[in-house]
């Protein structure tokens, strides 16, 4: 499967899901008046309309009292966004004073940089912002959000400590509250976006792409996950490699393949996190795995370990592939 029709796949199963979706969405808002209806059609001669009312109240405030993982988070975004002195994260913010990389890729830089150190701090801020909301017959809302990811080599006193790379990445999405259930697995949302990611560097050190993207997350008790799968918008090829203009990386996709499948599962106070991307190919099959843990310290902070094996943990790293384990501290998790 190339990477044209697994898109136009994965548009295909996204129109067909938004039909239904929107559908139950709308339902979903008016959970009371249904349920009203539906106790209507089954109650007893005896059964009186406030004994109808009171049932279906409690109902009601029984589901609002037990939210689902990802209504959990919606609801604190809810307050985060009503809240003029409160900035709303978007992906994990983390800092990890300790992460070793076993095989640290030194091959982009110049001969003063060959030996960078196998510790570095790894550290990601993530923010979000609603600009506008029910956009369509109440739902649909428009986000804008900012992620930077950055390696520093803060240990490396021989070469000054340098950031050996950051990845500044801005994205713009529309975003749909769903309710659709198959087999007991509840699809809650769907984004659809695009995104720009580069290093912000010049010469043979640059490296960007441009993704236009769908991520469509789903729920089951403690568990959620998402299936995100995306299209590069190409570029024109470079006429030499210090040209500003052109693909700075025309084979990202090799690596970094079409998508990606995000998972996480709460036990207790604890939260665990899976990532996974791979190229789909059966010759030079290229992926990367992310696993991640994040338990209680105090109040909000949580301890976070995070590791990551495979190709694109950063962009100058995207054609090399890492094997890194970091500990730190979480600031703000997924859920």
């Amino acid at each position: 499967m190339n990477k044209y029709s697994a898109f136009t796949i994965s548009v295909l199963i996204v129109i067909f899901t938004l039909t239904i979706n929107l559908k139950h969405a709308a339902a979903d808002n008016q959970s009371y008046d249904e349920c009203l209806l539906k106790a209507l059609k089954n109650a007893g001669s005896n059964t009186t309309a406030a004994e109808i009312r009171e049932s279906c109240k409690k109902v009601t405030e029984t589901d609002q009292a037990n939210p689902t993982l990802i209504e959990k988070r919606v609801q604190k975004e809810e307050e985060s966004n009503d809240n003029p002195f409160a900035i709303t994260s978007h992906k994990q913010n983390y800092v990890l004073p300790f992460a070793y990389n076993s095989s640290t890729n030194s091959d982009p830089y110049s001969l003063n940089w060959d030996n960078l150190t196998e510790t570095e701090i790894k550290f990601q801020i993530s923010l979000k912002y609603k600009l506008f909301d029910n956009i369509v017959k109440d739902n649909g809302d428009v986000y804008l959000a900012y992620t930077s990811l950055s390696l520093w080599q803060a240990y490396n006193k021989g070469i000054s400590s340098p950031f050996r790379e950051t990845n500044y990445e801005p994205e713009v999405w529309f975003q749909f509250e769903t309710n659709w259930d198959l087999g007991g697995v509840r699809n809650r949302m769907i984004s659809i976006g695009a995104s720009h990611q580069s290093n912000g560097r010049s010469g043979s050190l640059s490296r960007s792409w441009n993704r236009l993207y769908m991520n469509i997350f789903f729920e089951k008790g403690d568990f959620a996950f998402s299936l995100k799968p995306w299209w590069r918008i190409p570029e024109n090829e470079k006429n030499s490699p210090d040209d500003s203009n052109g693909d700075d990386n025309p084979d990202i996709d090799k690596y970094m393949g079409y998508g990606e499948l995000g998972m996480i599962y709460k036990w207790r106070d604890n939260d665990f996190t899976l990532l996974l991307r791979n190229n789909l190919r059966t010759s030079e099959n290229n992926g990367a795995i992310q696993l991640g843990w994040s338990f209680p310290l105090y109040k909000k902070l949580k301890g976070y370990v995070q590791y990551f094996n495979g190709y694109g943990e950063t962009l100058i790293d995207y054609n090399a592939s890492s094997n890194r384990i970091g500990v730190g501290l979480l600031l703000t998790d997924w859920l």
